[in-house]
């Protein structure tokens, strides 16, 4: 009786995860809903990246499902991390770093099945809308990934004239409130696009997927949103003002001069706290637009057998490191949200473990009983799923151009820049990546067990690479920022030093 009582016990505590196997047959295989957000940092409610974020539908899809707080992009940049999660190729092997060539485009990807056309070959309807690849590619016919192809990412409705003027005048670079409606924004219309496909009839599993366009630049918000982070007591991010001072000067070369202004131009222009306010009221609208999504699969047939994941491409800079924007190898740049929820998904579970956007496509596989091409870079999340406190034996590997790399572990941060510079950060003790301990000696051991992580080779530049493309010469030395060499003694654009 006691044996018996024991076993009880042991099943009851249990995670309660039913997996698909590899035969299950295609009628009962599950559903994917698979939910993009376009420079989505970790200012999200269940991840604590900002205290004042209000994300209650992502946070209540955590609720239950897994959390990965410790998940990072494979590229600081929208064109390559997309191009990395759905090819599962990483971009030091691959060679897309900058905004083109897309992966229609690619040499080195020609024969590589896309995350898309895997699951439409193996029985699944397909559709999308929105931004799930960078640019037009995804978005015809022609490619043979999708049987529905829904409306663009956009930015809908957009003021007269910009309301803040940046140092770039680029047209993208924008953010504040002004008199519109949420109906006539492009994220509004792509919820009620995903919500049309959810309500449709299915006699085959179905691969849905919609990519938001917001938080990016411009993040223009109605009132409502906005007015939700008053002003008199918002909290900005924490910035320390000599922070660059113990970073390499290669580090400003990953972000030479670009439209995203830095932080001295928000602090002169008193636009810091609009650009924050900003920032937190498109994410709010998201999250709105997300739990619109996820009311409706509840109301639908297909509630119970439905995998749900969201993901963003990268995070973003709102003044840490003296930037905004993205290009950047350190947390507040990397570190995005990921969530899994539905069947073969443990409810309620949290996993501190670093992983990879690189992952989503061979978990994907997985939970759907299907076996992922051979050529996947990344690693299935499945363990996880099951037990969020089963360890992984992989760091999280981000790379922006050839040879830069940012190795993730549970606990640590190690940078090395082209020119073989170094960072180093213990991210329990210094979560904000404040003080580099490369130069330290006692970090010596610590510095030689992540230089054993990085990738074994990255390649230079596919044919057709351009768009923040960054080159560097190790014979002469020299960097080359969008096709011009960087003098050594050539002040940071808009720094001065």
């Amino acid at each position: 009786m006691r044996e018996l009582h024991l076993l009880l016990l042991l099943l009851l505590s249990a995670p309660c995860c039913p997996t698909v196997r590899a035969d299950t047959p295609q009628q009962t295989r599950p559903n994917v809903l698979m939910i993009a957000i376009d420079d989505q940092n970790d200012w999200i409610g269940c991840l604590g990246g900002h205290p004042q974020a209000r994300t209650p539908h992502i946070d209540h899809l955590a609720s239950r499902g897994v959390l990965f707080r410790n998940a990072h992009c494979q590229s600081p940049l929208c064109n390559p991390s997309r191009t990395s999660l759905l090819t599962g190729r990483r971009p030091s092997s691959s060679g897309v770093y900058g905004l083109a060539p897309d992966v229609a485009h690619a040499s080195s990807l020609q024969d590589t099945v896309t995350l898309p056309r895997f699951f439409r070959s193996n029985g699944y309807h397909t559709s999308m809308a929105g931004k799930i690849f960078h640019g037009n590619y995804g978005r015809r016919s022609e490619d043979g990934e999708f049987d529905v192809i829904g409306p663009p990412a956009e930015v809908g409705r957009r003021p007269a004239q910009p309301l803040v003027r940046t140092p770039s005048g680029h047209p993208l670079v924008d953010w504040g409130t002004f008199p519109h409606r949420d109906e006539d924004k492009g994220d509004w219309k792509l919820a009620t696009w995903t919500i049309e496909q959810l309500q449709r009839p299915y006699k085959k599993p179905f691969f849905i997927s919609t990519g938001f366009f917001l938080p990016h630049v411009p993040c223009y918000v109605s009132q409502d949103w906005y007015d939700l982070f008053p002003e008199e007591s918002l909290q900005l991010p924490p910035v320390l003002e000599n922070d660059r001072d113990d970073t390499p000067r290669f580090s400003w070369y990953l972000h030479w001069k670009l439209p995203e202004p830095r932080l001295q131009f928000l602090q002169s222009q008193n636009e810091w706290k609009n650009l924050v306010r900003s920032y937190l009221a498109s994410t709010a609208f998201v999250d709105a637009q997300v739990g619109r999504i996820l009311e409706a699969l509840e109301a639908s047939p297909y509630a119970e057998n439905t995998v749900v994941v969201v993901w963003s491409d990268h995070g973003w800079h709102l003044g840490e490191k003296q930037i905004t924007g993205k290009n950047s190898l350190w947390d507040r740049s990397t570190r995005v949200p990921l969530i899994f929820a539905g069947p073969g998904v443990c409810i309620g579970g949290q996993c501190a473990e670093p992983v990879e956007l690189l992952d989503v496509y061979p978990t994907l596989a997985a939970l759907c009983g299907l076996p992922a091409p051979e050529n996947q870079e990344g690693h299935s999340l499945v363990p996880q799923l099951r037990d969020p406190s089963a360890e992984r034996q992989w760091p999280a590997i981000t790379t922006h151009n050839h040879d830069n790399h940012g190795v993730r572990t549970r606990d640590w941060r190690y940078i090395q820049y082209a020119d073989g510079t170094e960072e180093l950060y213990n991210m329990v003790s210094d979560p904000n990546e404040w003080h580099n301990l490369a130069e330290k000696p006692e970090s010596l051991p610590r510095l030689r067990e992540m230089r054993h992580m990085l990738p074994p080779s990255s390649r230079l530049p596919v044919e057709g690479s351009r768009d923040r493309v960054l080159l560097y010469d190790r014979e002469s030395r020299v960097a080359n920022w969008e096709g011009v060499d960087i003098p050594k003694d050539a002040p940071v654009p808009e720094i001065g030093n």
